[in-house]
């Protein structure tokens, strides 16, 4: 009985503005919020998307992009693009990650939760250690785990490129390209040149793009 004709054009309505909640929906409406909801997804056809997340591009970072895919269109042919080697690096926290919105304890009461392991324990300056990985569009790499230490140049030509070269080698033979961001550690003079003499193809700094974790599939979906 809620959800009339003019219930649910009040809620398409309401649709036009940016947030629409089925318990604001619910309170104006003064029905069910499974109504709200009923006639958001039954009546509507409508689902709840999240937001995503997306680096700002200023119109130069726009312009970058362009010249940058039309040299990837010029200088890469279509059966090209799968060889391509992208990489990265993270930092963890060693106490680990939870999910706010949908881990849960179900208990009777929140002493009972408690017990059940309901308090998880953070320290004020938790030990972090720093993982590399790359990524192919055949396989995913070995980690490279750096125990101690903050990661240089050095250290990256010395750990990282050679995991990098062996494996991209083992995949695609000698037919693929390597890619990384503008990491400090990535664009030194040195570890562009090892790139350069020792990986078959790379997309060096001058052609890789600032504020771009969305090309990488390390950073938008891994």
């Amino acid at each position: 009985t809620a959800r009339t004709k003019g219930a649910i054009n009040k809620v398409k309505k309401k649709l036009q503005e940016n947030k629409v909640s089925s318990r604001k929906l619910a309170l104006e409406l003064d029905i069910s919020r499974t109504s709200a909801r009923r006639i958001l997804r039954d009546d509507l056809g409508c689902r709840p998307y999240k937001y995503l997340v997306e680096p700002a591009l200023t119109q130069e970072h726009k312009e970058k992009r362009k010249t940058f895919a039309n040299w990837i269109r010029t200088n890469f042919r279509k059966q090209e693009t799968v060889k391509i080697l992208f990489s990265g690096e993270k930092m963890f926290d060693i106490d680990g990650v939870y999910n706010t919105q949908s881990d849960r304890i179900w208990a009777v009461n929140r002493a009972e939760a408690d017990a059940k392991g309901g308090i998880l324990q953070k320290k004020s300056f938790p030990q972090k250690v720093m993982v590399w990985l790359g990524v192919c569009s055949k396989c995913v790499f070995p980690l490279v785990i750096f125990d101690e230490g903050t990661v240089d140049h050095a250290r990256y030509i010395e750990e990282v490129l050679p995991v990098a070269l062996k494996y991209g080698n083992h995949v695609f033979g000698n037919d693929w390209a390597f890619q990384h961001d503008g990491a400090k550690p990535h664009i030194h003079q040195l570890t562009q040149q090892w790139c350069h003499d020792n990986f078959p193809g790379f997309i060096d700094k001058d052609h890789w793009l600032p504020n771009s974790p969305d090309l990488n599939p390390l950073d938008y979906c891994i």
